[in-house]
């Protein structure tokens, strides 16, 4: 992970804290200028900074979340294997004459076990972003996923992938090559393999896009992500006409973590840093890493015949309701 120095990447939220932060310079500087001891006075703005994050933080709206989860310093999937893994190899293509740059994965050692990690990768700049599609994944890097995820089941390591797409592309080509197909094959393969399957939601989780690499024993998610049927851009094109009631569509289609935790979604939250996993990468690393470590060691102790039932219980229970009676 990069831990040179830059300059933040402000969402507007954040903008109170950034007044308060140049404020702080201002009379850091001014007394230096004068000679004049004001360090009490800082320390005092300096506490109100933390607890003035800690409580933008603590109450971010659906829509808030979102432009955290999508904020371009998030940490990718690359960034989290190289930081949680003690050796890593990227392995390329889907055997069918493809490489997706948008879907990454290889082989590498997570704790001293062999594992097999892939997910989706989105770019840092505008001409990255290009190259990766923004991580929106062609049928080809579903394919060159699964590949990956047969490996794994062919040599008993377990799979941990990496959840971060608007959405898999839907370009005419991507049709052609048969996108549906390539998701509903994964989906069906990952319900049938014998390791352990972990996924987890590192930034944007959106509809077949993330369900093509998303089906496991466990789902976790980090705090300031978000995870949905589709962007609340396009439910609330589809729905009103409006790309503009976005923010309505996010509260209506409950894409944060909690409330995909109660309603029995996913299994884990997994803190973030104050300030969002961009702030401080390497803790947000630390997080994943011994989540990830807890629950391997779980389901290490499950037969394969236990793994493939408890997951496909799993997801039978979603979507279940009780209607009450007038």
């Amino acid at each position: 992970m990069a831990t040179t120095e830059r300059k933040p990447l402000l969402l507007d939220f954040e903008k109170p804290l950034a007044e308060l932060a140049k404020r702080i310079d201002q009379i850091r500087q001014l007394a230096d200028e004068n000679g004049v001891d004001v360090s009490g006075q800082i320390r005092q703005l300096e506490t109100r900074a933390m607890q003035l994050r800690e409580e933008i933080f603590s109450s971010l709206t659906p829509s808030q979340r979102l432009q955290v989860a999508r904020h371009p310093r998030r940490p990718s999937t690359l960034d989290y294997i190289q930081a949680i893994s003690d050796e890593w190899m990227e392995l390329h293509g889907d055997r069918c004459g493809g490489d997706d740059p948008a879907l990454v994965g290889g082989v590498g050692r997570l704790g001293g076990q062999p594992v097999v990690m892939l997910g989706h990768q989105k770019g840092r700049d505008t001409k990255d972003n290009v190259a990766r599609n923004f991580g929106m994944a062609a049928p080809g890097g579903y394919r060159k996923a699964l590949r990956l995820m047969e490996h794994a089941n062919k040599f008993s390591m377990p799979i941990i992938t990496f959840i971060d797409t608007p959405g898999a592309w839907a370009g005419i080509e991507a049709e052609h090559q048969g996108q549906g197909e390539a998701i509903a094959y994964n989906l069906r393969q990952m319900f049938c393999f014998d390791v352990p399957i972990l996924c987890t939601v590192i930034g944007e989780g959106g509809s077949g896009g993330a369900l093509g690499i998303g089906v496991g024993d466990r789902l976790l998610m980090f705090e300031h992500s978000v995870y949905t049927v589709a962007t609340p851009e396009a439910c609330a094109a589809i729905l009103w006409k409006d790309a503009g009631k976005a923010p309505q569509a996010a509260v209506a289609l409950k894409i944060i973590s909690h409330d995909l935790k109660n309603l029995g979604i996913i299994d884990q939250i997994l803190a973030e840093p104050i300030g969002g996993a961009h702030s401080d990468p390497l803790t947000a690393a630390t997080n994943l890493k011994q989540a990830l470590l807890n629950n391997l060691d779980e389901l290490n102790r499950l037969t394969p015949t236990e793994r493939r039932q408890l997951r496909y219980e799993k997801f039978r229970k979603i979507g279940v309701f009780t209607e009450l009676a007038h």
